[in-house]
């Protein structure tokens, strides 16, 4: 290998992905969060279409599973954003 091609591969940046460790890990229970939300969220229904079920709008469903969905949005935007190559001082 000649000198030049060593200053330029030497020069060249070196590969990295955009996403660390860190970043996946949060993303992981970001999803994790809204898939629990969803499955809160489910059933409740009532197989004959003439009877009313009132289980529907219970805490679970109407408080608890759409705030886990958004805590988990949140979550994500916060993995997204998040810097590991950031040193701390």
């Amino acid at each position: 290998m000649s000198k030049k091609q060593k200053r330029a591969s030497e020069q060249r940046p070196k590969q990295e992905f955009i996403f660390q460790k860190k970043n996946y890990m949060f993303m992981f229970i970001g999803i994790a969060f809204i898939t629990l939300g969803f499955i809160l969220m489910s059933g409740g229904g009532s197989d004959d279409p003439n009877v009313f079920n009132p289980d529907i709008y219970n805490f679970r469903r109407i408080r608890l599973a759409p705030t886990l969905v958004l805590i988990g949005l949140g979550i994500e935007v916060y993995a997204i954003l998040l810097n590991p190559h950031k040193k701390k001082n």
